[in-house]
């Protein structure tokens, strides 16, 4: 039997955002995450642990960024020494509201496809709990898009919860976020 007294450990998947860049994080992890603060943890920041997992996902053609010229293999080394650090600064902003108001909290980053990297870390770490966000994206756009958080609801190893976005914060695209 687990110790009750041991704080529960919450890991959540957070992304950058698509439509206002680093380091802002995504509408839907940001949503996710303040509904976690806001009916989980409430007035008990001692009683959580928060384990904070940024997933890259590696730029296959190296062509993410159209307004480049790549010309040289140092090109693609200051790219990705880019993506570092703004998903760096992405974790930082999570780390920093955790640290106001008194919840312990680690943060990593891994490479790869976000589902699959998601339920290994879940594996690997074994939290009590998985918070991701949604966006909420309609049948339609699921058979093109995806979803990372179907995907963790049903291969995680543990407890999960997705989080949708409001639909006040909904960009004009829901494929945006």
């Amino acid at each position: 039997m687990a110790d009750s007294s041991a704080p529960t450990r919450v890991m959540m998947a957070v992304n950058e955002s698509s439509l206002k860049g680093y380091p802002h994080p995504s509408i839907s992890c940001r949503t996710a995450f303040d509904w976690t603060l806001s009916k989980l943890v409430r007035s008990n920041p001692g009683g959580f642990h928060f384990l904070f997992l940024h997933v890259q996902v590696p730029d296959e053609d190296g062509f993410d960024d159209m307004d480049s010229i790549y010309a040289s293999p140092a090109d693609f080394d200051q790219m990705k020494q880019r993506d570092k650090i703004r998903g760096l600064h992405l974790l930082e902003y999570f780390v920093n509201q955790c640290h106001q108001i008194g919840i312990k909290c680690e943060a990593w980053i891994r490479h790869g496809d976000p589902k699959e990297v998601i339920c290994s870390e879940v594996k690997r770490v074994q939290p009590d709990l998985l918070v991701v966000g949604s966006r909420g994206l309609g049948p339609f756009q699921r058979v093109f898009v995806g979803t990372v958080s179907e995907f963790c609801v049903k291969h995680a190893e543990c407890p999960v919860i997705t989080i949708k976005r409001k639909a006040t914060e909904a960009p004009q695209d829901p494929i945006d976020d």
